[in-house]
């Protein structure tokens, strides 16, 4: 808004220097006063000065004759702008322009005419001031501006060619900046044969190519946008722009193997080309082809060891391949330079620190995460550490005062400390604290959830499956809620064939998930199908080897008689989770 305000300086000026006639004086072209004596003061002040308007020129028989009242409307319309009126400084600016015909007043016209959103007014002006200055490059842009604003795009095509006939020099970036200009415009096809029909006179120039390509994509026309980026290609091999391009098309409408072997073959031609380097990195990271990539990423960060865009996923990609030391190393460096978002950093170290078992290390990693997409899941973090420490209520503080931007972030909160609590035996309180939460929110479906969890802990069944009952009726697509109440109907064995019908509902919505698996293993176990249950469980145990499916799974293989073999599954899941209090339970009851 500030830029169309060049003057409150008419009000200042007449008031200046006492009359419309003397202020007059000074709105011609090229003239301005510069200071005024006033009464009682021996010194000169400076006073702002009036947006010019021109001299009153040969044949304008009345112009003179309107001075005073072309000044009583500039001040008009300025301090309507400045009181928040646009639509009053469009209406006064466009009724001066008319009359007075004058450049400056048209240019003023189009420009606060827009700013209210009159593209009437602008186009009139605008159309009007190419009239009085033909040959003014700054009159065909601003038409060619209100004619974008208006939607007007039948009328462009002539205007935006002879704009680009006009500056050959800059030819090639004008033409890349037609769709930019045309972002807005919410009929993308007829933004698409508009950008054609314009590039069709420059088709010998790369970027025309380029940019009826971005056009086409953007409406749908895939095939036009692939031929076009080809051949903005063929006129310039070597350009990056165009390659990836390209690329971007193929992964976006055919396949990402397809970008990438594209990108391969321009590498084959270009092989310094840094950009597409880097794009074809990613594109192999995303298609987890991972030791292609760090061939990739090794060149590239060999070359520019300080560049984040490439020690970034550099650090990210080690992770990937668990080579965590140089993964803490590129990360560390990352905090050395100019990276917009060091958190992400900050919050990966303190991952690599918490795995490592050097939680000191790890909460001064994660006490420095700042606001933005890592901070809630941090706080989770540190509340744990804190609580591995034995500093419950630092930990449970810890989460109460975490900010958080919204109601569903506070349950989020609320939840860790209920399990913080439970970790510490503090069953009881876990569930008070959930049910208080509960109370607030009493259909919030986590909530729900964890109160139904640890109410079974506390032996609450009833509470477990009214709670859940709840949360179907909330929620019929959530597979955990029946996951949840049919595991516990078969973990009681009571009601199998309900049970049974709850576990293949939670399947039918989620078939792969390994606790639901788990779930549909231990109810044929407990119906005497032991070698389905067998099969179950073992499918569950490949995909989490979790210390609760390898109870189950080893009680299953116990009873099958294969009793070294729950051993040894037993054993391995101890080494993990020694202190799971399931699987603590299933070894002592069959090897006490």
């Amino acid at each position: 808004m500030k830029s169309i305000y060049p003057s409150m300086a008419a009000a200042a000026m007449i008031f200046a220097c006492g009359s419309p006639t003397m202020a007059a004086e000074t709105l011609s072209a090229g003239k301005q006063r510069p200071t005024a004596v006033r009464e009682g003061q021996g010194k000169r002040e400076e006073q702002p000065a009036v947006p010019a308007v021109a001299e009153a020129r040969p044949g304008d028989a009345d112009y003179r004759e309107l001075t005073g009242r072309v000044v009583y409307q500039v001040l008009l319309a300025e301090i309507a702008i400045q009181s928040g009126d646009f639509e009053l400084a469009s209406q006064a600016y466009a009724d001066l322009a008319v009359r007075t015909r004058d450049p400056k007043i048209l240019e003023r016209t189009v420009e606060v005419a827009g700013h209210a959103r009159r593209y009437d007014l602008a186009l009139e002006a605008a159309r009007l001031w190419l009239d009085v200055e033909p040959s003014s490059a700054r009159a065909q842009k601003m038409l060619t501006s209100a004619l974008v604003a208006s939607n007007r795009l039948d009328d462009l095509s002539v205007h935006l060619i002879r704009l680009l006939e006009a500056d050959k020099e800059e030819l090639g970036a004008n033409l890349l900046g037609l769709n930019r200009m045309l972002a807005r415009h919410p009929d993308r096809h007829a933004v698409f044969h508009l950008v054609d029909k314009v590039c069709a006179p420059f088709f010998g120039i790369a970027e025309a190519h380029y940019a009826v390509s971005m056009a086409a994509s953007s409406a749908g026309e895939k095939e036009r946008a692939r031929a076009e980026s080809r051949r903005a290609l063929e006129l310039r091999p070597d350009w990056e722009m165009a390659a990836l391009l390209e690329a971007q098309l193929l992964a976006h409408d055919f396949s990402a193997t397809e970008a990438i072997a594209a990108m391969q073959r321009f590498l084959g031609h270009n092989p310094k080309s840094r950009d597409v380097q880097l794009h074809l990195a990613r594109a192999l990271v995303g298609e987890k082809r991972y030791a292609e990539a760090k061939i990739y990423f090794d060149t590239l960060l060999r070359e520019s060891p300080n560049n984040p865009e490439i020690v970034y996923p550099v650090a990210i990609l080690a992770l990937q391949q668990n080579d965590v030391a140089l993964a803490e190393a590129q990360l560390k460096h990352l905090l050395t330079l100019e990276f917009p978002d060091k958190s992400v950093a900050l919050y990966y170290l303190g991952q690599i620190a918490e795995d490592d078992k050097r939680p000191i290390d790890a909460l001064g990693y994660y006490n420095r995460v700042g606001p933005g997409e890592q901070y809630l899941q941090t706080q989770l973090r540190i509340a744990h550490l804190l609580g591995e420490q034995g500093k419950l209520e630092d930990a449970r503080s810890h989460l109460r005062e975490a900010r958080t931007k919204t109601a569903q972030e506070r349950v989020q909160l609320t939840v860790a400390e209920a399990q913080l609590l439970r970790d510490a035996r503090h069953v009881q309180a876990a569930f008070d604290l959930l049910e208080s939460a509960l109370a607030m929110q009493p259909e919030q479906a986590e909530l729900l959830y964890e109160s139904a969890l640890m109410a079974e802990k506390l032996g609450r069944t009833d509470i477990l499956e009214a709670n859940l009952r709840k949360l179907i009726g909330l929620k019929p697509d959530s597979a955990q809620a029946y996951n949840a109440l049919g595991y516990s109907l078969a973990d009681r064995n009571l009601r199998l064939a309900e049970a049974r019908a709850l576990i293949e509902k939670a399947l039918s919505l989620s078939p792969d998930d390994p606790f639901i698996l788990d779930s549909m293993g231990w109810l044929l176990y407990r119906q005497g199908d032991l070698a389905a249950a067998l099969a179950q469980l073992e499918r569950a145990y490949v995909l989490r080897a979790d210390a609760e499916i390898a109870a189950h799974l080893g009680e299953v293989l116990w009873v099958l008689g294969r009793k070294e073999d729950a051993r040894n599954t037993w054993r391995e899941a101890q080494k993990k989770d020694p202190d799971n209090e399931v699987l603590a339970d299933v070894v002592k009851k069959f090897t006490p």
